[in-house]
């Protein structure tokens, strides 16, 4: 009987099993050996009393033991030894078996007394690794008092077993050892099964997110790839589309045995995928509808790639169900990168957002990690956590851009343009926060900040040049501001606090918002309108564009889209050239007046947007717009440039191409 080295026997189904070969325990004081009979725990073995069939022991000469047998005839406990029912050997300071009992050689497979004069050793398979042997060797010369170890041996007839072995010190100054193996094999074996139902799901038989996290911890251990492999790690994370849809319909049983037959597809495409590779993908499901596909040691994206479309094309595929033919999708999510300096839960992260990703773009697809992509979501989610406090900390400020007449190019008023002075990303746009502040909610308390602000200032200037006409301000109103907060209170207490008159305050809206507007936003508006209020349609013909509407809107203002604006033919011979590379349509043209004198025939003014040339201004103006906006006049500036240009030599007037970049 010879002990192996191999490893633990492998459950079905279980990958990689946490169970050691090797389970070393040296302890620090001696102690009854576990699962040792009472009575052998307790029988002293002197070194003068002989064992039959034993080598004599150190210390013991022959004259003494023939005096003792004579004297006093078998020692009392070689009784107990011998019919113990716990594997026993008694070993010599050399380590060689000075005796055996019984149930030694049952359990080895062997006669007992073969084992005489053999190596503790090399019966238990104590040498096959470093850290035990050496446990061994410190017993044996009696530094260390026992040493506890499991090992797996394979008996004479092939059949292998799990053991528990302990080497003890024999008691008082007998030199030699006490060997004992208790067969553990039972309890291994149904350790392996109780962990394979604790890392395994039990709808999928695939392993659950304990295995999976295991695995995907060991791949990235630096032991993994420093001593072979490529050194990378790819993963492909997805659920089903619509799958509730199925639960909700069908029932959950359908819907586990939809679970079951994606999980056979998934591990046929994991099986087929590695072909001539060392490593199958591990293939396990998270929760849910949700699987992943976990590849060690990739070569690349494509190979990540080649994986995500073989799932899709698995997946596309109808299945039969209970009489039912269900058709499914699902979205990938593809991570794959370097194993160094990769860990769990940032591999599990991106993966995550590539999953939605997928999702957004359209689903039954999938989408690779883009780690810029990535980063403006980052940014993203930086801005929306910090907006609510940004405004408490006063982080917001307004620009203003004129609104200049066609007519005599003087300014007829301004609109105001929020900025945030970022403490991290510097000035921002509005539209790098205000989708987000409308998603939160936050756009209400900024919202009523911009009204105050503004009115306030426009007020101020209308102080401070009592001689011109007033200027009036238009500000930006989003759609939730009407449904989520009080806006006509709001105007109301605004206007009473800053003391402007209701007919300087103009109010923008998106089309897409005022079109078709009813119920509460109608109701806003004629209140707005009827305060004395100007209503303002912006970015208008990029929307529903519902002319005949407009009649029974209380809109004053028709503000155009800037698209239609930069359609217009540019200035000179070099702006020609510049034209026929932005493609100058002459419809837009066609398009703007109709538009404008339709307008004008329902008694609304318009303002052109992204005026930026003379020869956009002139013929804007040949076809009747009221007001243009534009770099042509103006950059958004600081409200101190506006009160310099309406102090400006007694003449609230703007020169052509004075702001333009």
């Amino acid at each position: 009987m010879n002990g192996t080295s191999e490893g633990p026997a492998p459950a079905a189904d279980l990958d990689r099993s946490a169970v050691t070969d090797s389970d070393t325990d040296l302890a620090a004081g001696a102690g009854p050996v576990a699962g040792i009979d009472s009575a052998a725990d307790t029988v002293p073995i002197a070194s003068t009393e002989p064992i039959a069939g034993a080598g004599p022991i150190a210390g013991a000469g022959p004259a003494a033991d023939t005096a003792q047998a004579a004297r006093t005839g078998p020692p009392p406990y070689r009784s107990v030894f011998t019919a113990a029912p716990l594997a026993m050997a008694v070993v010599d300071p050399e380590g060689l078996v000075v005796s055996a009992n019984d149930t030694l050689g049952t359990l080895l497979g062997t006669d007992p007394a073969s084992l005489t004069g053999r190596a503790a050793a090399d019966l238990v398979d104590l040498a096959s690794d470093a850290d035990t042997w050496h446990a061994y060797r410190e017993v044996l010369c009696g530094r260390q008092p026992r040493l506890r170890c499991t090992r797996r041996l394979k008996r004479a007839d092939g059949h292998s077993l799990w053991v528990q072995v302990t080497v003890t010190r024999l008691a008082g100054d007998t030199p030699g050892l006490l060997l004992s193996v208790s067969d553990i094999s039972a309890r291994r074996e149904l350790q392996a099964r109780l962990r394979h139902l604790q890392m395994h799901d039990p709808v999928t038989r695939l392993p659950n997110r304990s295995l999976f996290f295991e695995r995907l911890t060991a791949a990235l251990e630096a032991e993994a790839y420093e001593h072979g492999g490529t050194g990378r790690v790819g993963l492909c994370y997805l659920d089903l589309d619509g799958f509730k849809a199925v639960n909700d319909t069908l029932g959950h049983r359908v819907g586990d045995r939809l679970l079951a037959s994606v999980a056979e597809r998934l591990t046929r495409c994991a099986e087929e995928a590695a072909g001539t590779r060392a490593g199958v993908p591990l293939v396990a499901r998270l929760g849910g509808d949700e699987f992943a596909l976990l590849v060690e040691d990739s070569t690349g994206t494509d190979q990540l790639a080649d994986l995500a479309e073989s799932v899709l094309a698995a997946l596309q595929e109808p299945f039969e169900l209970s009489g039912r033919r269900l058709s499914v999708t699902a979205s990938v999510g593809v991570v794959e990168r370097h194993a160094a300096g990769t860990t769990p839960t940032a591999l599990m992260q991106a993966a995550d957002t590539t999953l939605y990703w997928a999702k957004a773009d359209g689903r039954a697809r999938w989408t690779l990690f883009d780690p810029e992509r990535n980063a403006s979501r980052m940014t993203r989610q930086a801005l929306a956590a910090t907006l609510r406090p940004a405004i408490d900390r006063g982080e917001f400020a307004l620009e203003y851009q004129p609104l200049v007449g066609m007519d005599d190019g003087r300014v007829r008023g301004v609109e105001a343009l929020v900025r945030w002075n970022h403490p991290q990303f510097g000035v921002l746009a509005p539209n790098r926060f205000i989708a987000l502040a409308e998603e939160d909610g936050s756009i209400v308390p900024l919202g009523r900040w911009i009204l105050r602000t503004a009115c306030g200032q426009a007020r101020r200037w209308q102080l401070d040049h009592p001689d011109g006409p007033p200027l009036f301000v238009s500000v930006n109103v989003a759609v939730r501001q009407v449904w989520d907060s009080d806006l006509v209170a709001d105007v109301a207490a605004t206007l009473e606090e800053t003391g402007l008159a209701p007919h300087l305050l103009q109010l923008e809206l998106t089309e897409s918002a005022v079109m078709g507007s009813a119920g509460r936003p109608l109701q806003v508006l004629k209140a707005l309108s009827d305060m004395g209020v100007r209503i303002a349609i912006d970015d208008f013909g990029t929307g529903y564009s519902n002319l005949a509407y407009l009649s029974r809107l209380p809109v004053s203002v028709l503000k155009l889209d800037g698209a239609f604006v930069r359609g217009f033919q540019y200035d000179g011979v070099a702006g020609a050239a510049e034209a026929s590379d932005d493609a100058a349509s002459p419809a837009d043209e066609v398009i703007v007046e109709a538009m404008v004198q339709l307008a004008h025939r329902l008694g609304l003014t318009v303002t052109a947007e992204c005026v930026e040339t003379s020869d956009q201004a002139s013929r804007l103006r040949r076809i009747g717009c009221d007001t243009g906006q534009g770099w042509l006049y103006s950059r958004p500036v600081a409200p101190d440039r506006i009160s310099a240009l309406l102090g400006a030599s007694g003449t609230p007037g703007v020169q052509a191409g004075a702001g333009r970049p």
